[in-house]
């Protein structure tokens, strides 16, 4: 079957509202008509009826550091003691300790400790993630790192986004030189992943306890050499002016932002880079100030929601509950929340021509779900409606 009608649908709108009797024409894999007044063109066509469910692109989740070796489990145990994230990370701990796990797993470790978690993402929908590099910081152990998040999009049905994360932390053996990390061998081995096709994005971590504005515009420069798009880790723990910075040279989307200034929203709006909020961090770590929500609504700023799944502070993989945690911890609507693992998420990846949004032309890669409303998907906790992914015209159940 080569073509399909979905019919009686609730159907979530790129303009964040919800289109009562919706119907869509899918053809291949593209959908090529979306009202509610089917056209005498399409009236033939074999055809589903939704029963009134909700209809939404596949989500997006667009900041993960999937890949990993090994746990941190003490730390959530000395965190729950009173340590904080800036403590365990100064006492060797934190990125730094999965460091060590990841130089010692193979490829093969790395990619099957990976899909476990790839799946519980996948059985919610997720039909494209982003995955970063950033726990080897050493040239090897980055490539393999990258080799392993290729090999996921070849064992499952999701699009990889890779990100080398290289400026992730400074290396035991670079401790103090982080500028001599960076010569020696955090932008050689981004050289050496895009001349293997391993990369996509660039990322970095500017922070007190990883780089500087100044290191990560040398990360950005070769970035720029090289004509990868960039994205930043920025105002986390501190402000240190890290994501207007990226946001002035062109970022897809900076991420966290809890102490991003009300000012620099403006900035961010005024060239439209993403806000990408990861309120798993925000949870786990116990944080008390939450992104500038109203300045970066004031300001146009599109928000995107993510997991950050990753060992330490986010060891989360639902974006289902992301997007609860956001609107219960961040204050985000559900319409805010559902936009912000579709079309914000796909904007932030540089994939706006693809996904993220019910309209001619993009990819007919879209969710059905038991319930009518973004408020009903988004308000329940440890629980999934979906009910039947639709991919092109060959509804899956």
């Amino acid at each position: 079957m080569t073509q399909l009608i979905l019919t009686n649908a609730n159907l979530w709108m790129p303009d964040h509202r919800v289109l009562a009797g919706g119907a869509v024409a899918l053809e291949h894999d593209r959908i090529c008509w979306v009202g509610q007044q089917l056209p005498e063109a399409y009236r033939d066509w074999p055809s589903q009826d939704l029963g009134g469910d909700l209809l939404t692109p596949a989500l997006i989740d667009c900041h993960t550091h999937l890949v990993h070796g090994g746990h941190r489990a003490r730390e959530f145990e000395l965190r729950l003691e009173g340590a904080s994230y800036a403590d365990i990370a100064r006492a060797g701990g934190g990125i730094l300790g999965t460091v060590n796990a990841t130089r010692a797993a193979s490829e093969d470790e790395l990619v099957e400790s990976a899909l476990p978690r790839l799946d519980a993402l996948l059985a919610e929908g997720v039909a494209v993630i982003e995955v970063k590099s950033g726990y080897g910081l050493d040239r090897d152990t980055e490539l393999t790192m990258l080799r392993a998040a290729t090999r996921l999009g070849t064992l499952r049905p999701v699009r990889v986004v890779r990100s080398f994360l290289g400026a992730h932390a400074i290396p035991p053996e670079y401790a103090g030189r982080a500028d001599a990390y960076l010569d020696s061998v955090c932008l050689p081995t981004l050289r050496e992943a895009h001349a293997q096709g391993l990369v996509d994005m660039v990322d970095g971590f500017c922070e007190g306890i990883a780089f500087s504005p100044a290191q990560i515009e040398r990360l950005f420069d070769c970035a720029d050499a090289l004509g990868l798009p960039i994205k930043l880790h920025a105002e986390q723990l501190s402000d240190l002016g890290g994501a207007a910075m990226a946001a002035r040279r062109g970022a897809r989307s900076v991420e966290h932002l809890e102490y991003l200034a009300t000012t620099d929203a403006g900035t961010l709006g005024s060239v439209g880079t993403v806000a990408v909020l990861l309120p798993g961090a925000y949870y786990a770590l116990r944080e008390q100030r939450p992104p500038p929500i109203d300045a970066l609504r004031a300001a146009g700023v599109a928000m995107a929601v993510s997991t950050d799944c990753n060992p330490g502070s986010s060891p989360m993989s639902s974006l289902l509950l992301a997007m609860n945690m956001a609107c219960t911890l961040f204050r985000l609507t559900p319409s805010e929340a559902l936009a912000g693992v579709t079309g914000h998420a796909a904007q932030a990846l540089g994939l706006s021509a693809d996904y993220g949004a019910i309209a001619p032309g993009q990819r007919a890669d879209l969710l059905r779900w038991a319930v009518q409303t973004p408020a009903e998907l988004v308000y329940r906790i440890g629980f999934n409606p979906l009910k039947q992914r639709i991919h092109g015209t060959s509804p899956c159940p």
